[in-house]
């Protein structure tokens, strides 16, 4: 990729960009709600990660335009002696960008974040049927480790 990305923290002015970028596949148009102004419950949680000094939501940007978006949790935890992890969440690169090496720089960023906050391990989940994404973060080292489950409430 020629150009560099710029990260920053995201600003409540970005929202409506994040949220066109979780929008914008198959999985997010189902489950994201594209409104103007936002839907309350993207304020609501924007303010909420805004307040958490273990959370960050961040964007990439390119000649002044959001592009790119995810969430850095630390979470710290007694298993592995008191280990801190990243968690790395909600990762969008836009459509224009992808296969450009756009993502890999928005990731390896986002590593350089956790190792600075001394975090001893990085993690991050993906929908199964994301297959392009499972390449994609094992081609960046992450490994298919866990089986995770969840449940909707």
């Amino acid at each position: 990729m020629s150009a560099s990305l710029i990260f920053r923290t995201a600003h409540i002015a970005d929202l409506p960009a994040i949220i066109a970028l979780l929008a914008d596949d198959a999985l997010g148009r189902e489950r994201e709600v594209l409104a103007d102004p936002p839907d309350s419950r993207y304020t609501a949680a924007f303010e909420a990660i805004c307040a958490d000094p273990n959370q960050r939501l961040v964007v990439a940007e390119l000649q002044g335009q959001v592009v790119g978006t995810l969430q850095l949790s630390f979470v710290p935890g007694l298993s592995h002696t008191g280990a801190w992890r990243g968690q790395i969440e909600s990762v969008r690169i836009a459509a224009a960008l992808r296969g450009i090496g756009a993502g890999q720089q928005m990731l390896e960023w986002a590593v350089a974040q956790c190792r600075e906050r001394g975090c001893s391990v990085v993690q991050l989940t993906t929908d199964k049927s994301r297959t392009d994404a499972h390449r994609f973060y094992q081609k960046l080292g992450f490994e298919p480790s866990h089986l995770g489950f969840k449940r909707k409430l």
